[in-house]
């Protein structure tokens, strides 16, 4: 409240953020300590049926399923803010291959321990879990194949 007693509007972008639940959900996830052995590249498919890119890109630019675009930019025209905590996903396609995208979203601690990419497929080495999510992954097995299959035709940098 303002000292006249109207409400201060919240811009727009606030609107369109993702609920704070969701967020929290997420970096609650990041909390996560390093597991040891962890295969840097996971080259075959989760679920032995190929991804559908467009199903992967609907997962990847909606703010409240996938997430990504709370930190990663990318060739999503319809979010006027994308976040700039990580890389860019244009390009990824070209960057790295299949398996190791695989890897990436599924457990993104196999590449850094320290990073604050949630594990998508993952429940082992969390910390920090509401108890309503323990054993859950955020994305599903097909989830994943299908981001992938997106992912990988990112292949031009466009930044």
């Amino acid at each position: 409240m303002r000292e006249t007693g109207m409400p201060v509007s919240r811009p727009k972008a606030l609107a369109e953020r993702a609920p704070i639940r969701t967020v929290a959900r997420a970096l609650a996830c990041c909390a996560a300590t390093a597991v040891p052995g962890l295969a840097q590249e996971m080259p075959h498919s989760l679920t032995g049926t190929p991804g559908d890119p467009e199903r992967g890109r609907a997962i990847v630019a909606e703010p409240t399923r996938g997430l990504c675009v709370l930190c990663h930019a990318g060739p999503f025209p319809e979010h006027r803010f994308m976040g700039n905590l990580a890389p860019p996903l244009d390009g990824v396609g070209s960057r790295l291959t299949i398996g190791e995208l695989r890897a990436q979203i599924v457990d993104s601690r196999r590449r850094n321990p320290d990073t604050i990419m949630p594990p998508f497929h993952a429940t082992s080495g969390l910390s920090n879990v509401g108890a309503r999510w323990q054993g859950e992954t955020i994305l599903t097995a097909q989830d994943v194949e299908d981001v992938v299959a997106y992912l990988v035709t990112l292949t031009e940098e466009t930044r």
